[in-house]
């Protein structure tokens, strides 16, 4: 059996660390032609050591007076750049860049891009349109601010209140995020989740963006739909929503110039309400969840992992970035998209996969596993999924209804 050709690694380019572990990103940047060396927790050594994978040990979770080190570490290695792959990394990112790039500027937008409170006060500077925000210390906070924003919606009594939503300042996506309307749903929340950001409600069509930028400009945009969130997206969006590109162009552009964002990739949320306003969410600077980045990659041929290596890479030319990205939308070869499952009944045994999923011709495959206990834990705010069930094929809104199908299926029974 002929062996591969190994990969050539231009010294010319840059040197990049990757923080954390995504073996789908490990792969990826293996198969590029940088220089690069993954930081990942101690027990992804083991793993790296046998598949010859360039591997640092660093805990993400200690912050002590040696945090400096892993930057002075890899500014002897010779590394340009490092690259966060999951949202505990995000800070880490800039303070080891602010070194490498000797650029200070560069902690404090990860701070931002981290904290959802600074995050939306720095949005709400920079012109861009947020809903009424603020941070509650404890649960008499939450039930005032419950009490004042339908107090301004002039809500009379009886009225049913409009809902809030409670979010965690520094985790990932849905993590930690709770809808808030009665006071007695106040009590639900364990003080541990304290402090945390109350949003008013925003009734609109909430989606995301995935935005590639270099030189401060947007390099590729692409539009993911949410069907029902924390449960299924697929991309490219369905016409209906992508004719709202210019405008949430202007967005991500209002975007990049608040948070002074020269290089790298983002993750926004939005919402688009009825009469066409642009709402902003939240922001990450990292890969976002949901495996966006294989439907990418299923949907336009491009690796999402390495085109986060070139934006990342002050090494990087135009002219490799203009070669590398396709044609927002027109080059999609069709549309992917996933389901998260997350069991219906309280208590499961085993998995058994909907003959009508699987029949179905934009059906790819599935990373379910068999369950691991019985009793199923009550969903507390979105969750977490048990794993992504994957679909492909060429009709948007085909795509659609057959992803929210899935939400009356049992896949574990």
């Amino acid at each position: 059996m002929t062996q591969p050709e190994p990969i050539s690694r231009n010294p010319d380019k840059g040197y990049i660390a990757l923080l954390g572990w995504s073996l789908n990103a490990v792969e990826a940047v293996d198969r590029f032609d940088r220089r690069y060396v993954v930081v990942a927790p101690d027990w992804a050594g083991e793993y790296c050591v046998d598949n010859d994978i360039p591997y640092l040990p660093w805990n993400f979770e200690r912050l002590n007076d040696r945090s400096m080190e892993i930057a002075e570490t890899l500014q002897k290695l010779g590394v340009d750049v490092a690259i966060p792959l999951y949202e505990e990394t995000v800070e880490w990112a800039g303070a080891i860049n602010s070194v490498l790039m000797d650029n200070p500027r560069l902690l404090g937008q990860a701070m931002l891009m981290r904290d959802k409170a600074l995050m939306k006060r720095r949005a709400q500077l920079g012109g861009i349109r947020v809903g009424i925000f603020e941070e509650a210390r404890d649960k008499t906070d939450v039930i005032r601010f419950l009490k004042r924003v339908n107090q301004t919606l002039l809500k009379l009594d009886g009225d049913p209140n409009d809902p809030i939503h409670l979010k965690a300042f520094d985790k990932a996506g849905s993590l930690g995020h709770r809808v808030i309307r009665t006071p007695d749903d106040v009590d639900t929340i364990p003080e541990e989740d304290f402090p945390v950001l109350m949003e008013s409600h925003l009734d609109g069509w909430e989606f995301a963006v995935e935005a590639w930028v270099w030189g401060g400009k947007i390099r590729f945009l692409n539009i993911s739909e949410y069907v029902t969130l924390g449960y299924s997206v697929f991309v490219p969006a369905t016409p209906e929503l992508e004719r709202y590109r210019p405008q949430i162009t202007e967005q991500i552009e209002k975007l990049i110039k608040a948070f002074e964002i020269d290089f790298g990739f983002v993750h926004p949320e939005y919402f688009v309400t009825s009469d066409g306003e642009m709402y902003f969410g939240e922001v990450a600077y990292r890969p976002p969840g949901f495996k966006v980045f294989e439907l990418l990659e299923r949907a336009y041929g491009f690796n999402a992992y390495q085109a986060l290596v070139l934006a990342f890479d002050p090494k990087t030319t135009e002219e490799e970035i203009d070669a590398f990205f396709p044609r927002e939308v027109v080059d999609a070869r069709g549309y992917a998209g996933c389901y998260g499952v997350y069991p219906r009944r309280r208590v499961v045994s085993e998995l058994a996969m909907p003959e009508e999923t699987e029949d179905d011709d934009y059906f790819e495959s599935h990373e379910l596993t068999a369950p691991l206990e019985e009793t199923v834990t009550k969903r507390t705010a979105f969750g977490t999924h048990w794993g992504l069930v994957y679909f492909f094929g060429d009709e948007p809104y085909r795509m659609r209804e057959l992803l929210k199908r899935q939400e009356d299926l049992d896949f574990y029974v």
